[in-house]
């Protein structure tokens, strides 16, 4: 098959966790990555912008500095995602709030900045879903709810830009990064020798990236062996 290499790639909250597992592969693929995230100041090796992707107005003017520092984009990958776990009544309205517009409005708000420049470049949007975007729990009804929604999108999205740019959705289980740091305690993973390493779903992303032009892999499920979220 001939795969490409990533290209010009904007990875949203690739300054920790999965995101900066991304921007790391995108690198040793041969591609550019090109940071934004609330907190850029662990990121090496790209260049970066600080901005919150529940912030539209920000996320438009970055995708353009980013575009235009570049010379064009090939790709973006929306990985910024929070949590905020609890019951729907004791979870402050703000915060539930707040887990949409980062996960579910951030994902919107930055790929419609990039769309022109993908369509120029007949580039691909990668979306990052969840499993929690296929199952629901509860004390989870923020988190779901966004994630059930990026999947949503990405799929109308990919039905409505076929054939001028390519939309891939990445739906990865539990992952060992500082995810769940701020959680409390019931809510932490109480064995994350189940969970799986983040470089794992950043190749999964780069092999998403990397199609060519007319191949398109819409949904790829990625979650280790023996972690409990799938099916």
């Amino acid at each position: 098959m001939n795969t490409q290499t990533p290209g010009r790639v904007i990875v949203t909250g690739g300054g920790s966790g999965l995101g900066a597992a991304i921007v790391e592969a995108i690198r040793d693929a041969g591609g550019t990555p090109f940071v934004l995230d609330r907190d850029v100041s662990n990121v090496s090796g790209a260049k970066a912008l600080e901005v919150d992707v529940s912030n539209r107005e920000s996320v438009e003017a970055a995708v353009k500095e980013a575009a235009d520092t570049l010379g064009g984009l090939d790709g973006v990958v929306t990985a910024a995602g929070i949590d905020r776990c609890g019951k729907l009544g004791d979870v402050p309205a703000e915060e539930w709030e707040k887990v949409i517009g980062v996960n579910l409005l951030g994902t919107v708000s930055t790929i419609r900045a990039a769309l022109p420049y993908l369509k120029g470049s007949r580039g691909r949007a990668v979306t990052i879903a969840s499993t929690l975007g296929l199952r629901a729990l509860p004390d989870a009804t923020a988190y779901c709810a966004s994630k059930f929604g990026v999947i949503g999108f990405s799929r109308a999205l990919a039905a409505e830009t076929g054939g001028v740019i390519g939309v891939t959705t990445i739906i990865p289980g539990g992952m060992k990064t500082h995810f769940f740091d701020d959680r409390d305690e019931q809510y932490k993973p109480q064995d994350d020798s189940k969970l799986n390493d983040p470089a794992n779903v950043a190749q999964a992303v780069v092999f998403a990236l990397s199609q060519p032009f007319g191949s398109e892999v819409r949904e790829l499920l990625i979650c280790p062996a023996e972690e409990g979220s799938w099916p």
